[in-house]
């Protein structure tokens, strides 16, 4: 009898120390900055240094359906006299010199699609400090674009827009498709594929729009394609933080992809020679969850 008690009270105990274990906050996890994607097709739409702007006389756009992104650079700045790159930065993607200059490492690249996480680091990594402001250099979008076929039929297609200063590609798959480059590929290649007909080209050069606010105090290198956006209430890091710092990255499709008009109907009509101009995303708006 007095065995069976020593076992039941014994059994007690264990239960006793597991519930308690389990009901203890987690102390061990660290916070995470944790930074997503967004794509956003009613955000303003505006042009290099910041403002509001339509599409251009004689040309046409339309607002893709964003896939997936990819960024090669992010920095925080505290205010609009930081100049690129004095910041903190929190990411810097893989480059090569496989293709001579330095590139962008495409096959290496990171990426998300719309709502999704791009990044995740220890807050710990983050210098305590008040930010105000965010820059991305872009890298690559990859989303779907209508067009009108030379049968008068409307259809949809894959875009691949390389927008980063500089990028080596050896292999881009779109939709199963694998198109060789093995090159370094300027800002402004692009690639497409509908139905298992895939074709490439180039914008012109500085024709993609990198929108910069402060472009007066803190301007951007030429072909860099850093976008930058204001924090609406700043973002605030102390180092002390318990649970997860979540920044959203708001990017604006509104009329992403424009193209020289032939015929002046709105549908983009790579048959009759509508040429690609601009694939630069329209603006930044990051907030912090």
């Amino acid at each position: 009898m007095k065995t069976f008690y020593f076992i039941f009270c014994s059994c007690l105990m264990l239960l006793s120390s597991c519930t308690d274990a389990n009901d203890e906050p987690n102390t061990t996890s660290e916070a995470n900055l944790i930074i997503k994607l967004a794509f956003n097709s009613t955000q303003e739409r505006l042009g290099n240094f910041g403002e509001p702007v339509s599409v251009a006389t004689g040309n046409a756009a339309q607002s893709p359906s964003i896939n997936r992104m990819s960024a090669n650079y992010i920095e925080f700045a505290p205010n609009m006299l930081t100049a690129l790159g004095t910041g903190e930065i929190v990411f810097s993607g893989s480059e090569t010199t496989s293709g001579g200059e330095k590139a962008i490492d495409f096959q290496n690249a990171r990426f998300a699609g719309n709502n999704e996480t791009f990044l995740t680091i220890p807050l710990s990594q983050v210098a305590a400090g008040d930010y105000e402001w965010v820059r991305v250099s872009l890298a690559y979008q990859e989303g779907d674009i209508d067009f009108l076929g030379e049968d008068g039929n409307d259809y949809t297609g894959t875009l691949a827009s390389f927008v980063g200063y500089n990028t080596y590609v050896s292999t881009l798959n779109l939709n199963g498709t694998n198109i060789a480059v093995n090159a370094n590929r300027l800002q402004g290649f692009w690639a497409f594929e509908t139905l298992g007909f895939t074709a490439q080209g180039q914008a012109p050069e500085g024709a993609t729009t990198v929108p910069n606010p402060l472009f007066d105090s803190s301007p951007i290198p030429q072909g860099s394609c850093v976008v930058t956006g204001e924090f609406e209430n700043g973002l605030a890091i102390s180092g002390d933080e318990t649970e997860d710092v979540v920044v959203t990255l708001s990017f604006s499709t509104n009329n992403s992809f424009e193209w020289t008009e032939v015929h002046a109907d709105g549908e983009y009509e790579p048959s009759a020679g509508e040429q690609v101009v601009d694939m630069g995303l329209r603006g930044l708006i990051p907030s912090v969850n």
